[in-house]
């Protein structure tokens, strides 16, 4: 096994324990909102406010940390990220008022938001062409391993210790942040870089004519798939409660449905290097555009949960491909801003998802409906990459 082999390894390890924390506190996070609509009296509108002011973070911290990757670095920005984040989180297990909750969960969406783009990069440009798309998916599947531990902290721990316990757990991270500062080496590709350019430079590259394609169809891909993602995952939880199941007994279908995540990511990674990004993101969305339309029209439990199922899988698969196909589009110098510009927009779409079944469920609109409007963002995200994405498998970096 070559040294690259295994400095690849050794990132992807890195990275994805950052991703994976990432994973546990927005995971656990779903299942928060079940617990506090019930401690707090919550009405599906406040629900959907805690949601939205964490995607309202994202967006923010995507669009800074993104810029800031390409000035400062991938890695420092990698770790300053993680630590906000976690120190975010644990706080927030000592607050008694929704609006205190709102602002730390403001924070901590920031961190969340800057890290994942930029960790992608940073694995991206530090990886072989011939291996990288399945190195980030692979790094993507970290956020399966996150979910799951989330759904065991919710269900072991928010019943009997409570949701302050939960999120005292997800504190953690910051000492490994503290530990990533030792020997973490910086992406190859932005330490050649000798001369960085400006933060107007990089917004006038990405809609120049020769980026301006790739940044509208990144742009509304992202926004289809995080829209459906966070509108459809973080009412779960309660969306199982309406449809007549406890509170317990929800938490434990979705633990099951989570599962179904890891080989989502596993099957992505290998077709992306077999078939190319394109075909993963296509396949991958359409298969969850019929997954949701079936879980919102279940009305039997077996149907409940083969639907809930398929719609993991092919759900975090798109995201895997997603993830290795964003930084792709952009050479190095504005690889950070583009990356993190598209999951800023994106994130646009996570503030308007939850707040949307909060105020539709509140309307007495049925579940059916509401994840009819999922399934039809999905195929448009579909259609977006079918027609105006460029495949990028093997293709070499500059």
């Amino acid at each position: 096994m070559d040294k690259k082999e295994i400095s690849g390894r050794k990132l992807l390890g890195i990275a994805g324990m950052g991703w994976m924390f990432d994973a546990m506190d927005v995971g656990m996070l779903s299942f928060i909102i079940a617990a506090l609509k019930v401690e707090w009296n919550l009405t599906p509108g406040q629900m959907g406010w805690i949601g939205s002011i964490n995607s309202i973070g994202m967006a923010v911290g995507a669009l800074l940390f993104g810029v800031m990757a390409d000035r400062i670095g991938r890695k420092n920005v990698f770790i300053i990220t993680l630590l906000l984040f976690s120190i975010g989180s644990g706080a927030s297990a000592f607050t008694s008022t929704l609006t205190v909750f709102l602002i730390f969960r403001f924070l901590i969406g920031m961190g969340l938001g800057g890290e994942l783009p930029v960790a992608s990069t940073l694995v991206s440009e530090s990886v072989p062409p011939e291996k990288r798309g399945r190195i980030v998916v692979l790094l993507e599947s970290f956020w399966a391993g996150g979910w799951l531990i989330a759904a065991l902290i919710s269900y072991f721990v928010i019943p009997k210790f409570g949701w302050q316990t939960a999120l005292i757990i997800s504190a953690i991270p910051a000492l490994y942040a503290l530990y990533l500062r030792i020997g973490l080496p910086d992406s190859p590709r932005f330490s050649a870089i000798k001369e960085k350019i400006s933060v107007f430079q990089s917004l006038s590259k990405l809609w120049s004519k020769e980026h301006g394609r790739q940044t509208a169809m990144l742009w509304v891909l992202w926004f289809c798939v995080v829209f459906s993602y966070y509108g459809m995952f973080l009412w779960l939880p309660s969306v199982m409660v309406m449809k007549g199941f406890s509170l317990i007994k929800s938490f434990e279908y979705v633990l099951i449905m989570t599962l179904a995540q890891l080989p989502g990511y596993f099957t992505a990674a290998w077709f992306i290097e077999k078939f190319g990004r394109k075909f993963v993101l296509v396949v991958y969305l359409f298969g969850t555009a019929a997954s949701a339309y079936f879980f919102g029209t279940a009305e039997s439990t077996a149907l409940l949960m083969t639907s809930g199922i398929l719609l993991s899988f092919f759900n975090l698969g798109a995201w895997g491909g997603l993830y290795a196909y964003t930084p792709e589009q952009y050479p190095t110098i504005i690889r950070g801003t583009g990356a993190g510009m598209a999951a800023s927009f994106g994130r646009i779409g996570g503030v308007l998802g939850p707040l949307l079944v909060g105020y539709l469920v509140a309307q007495k609109m049925s579940i059916q409906s509401i994840f009819t409007i999922f399934c039809i963002s999905i195929i448009i995200g579909a259609l977006t990459v079918l027609f105006f994405g460029k495949e990028t498998k093997n293709k070499e970096l500059v």
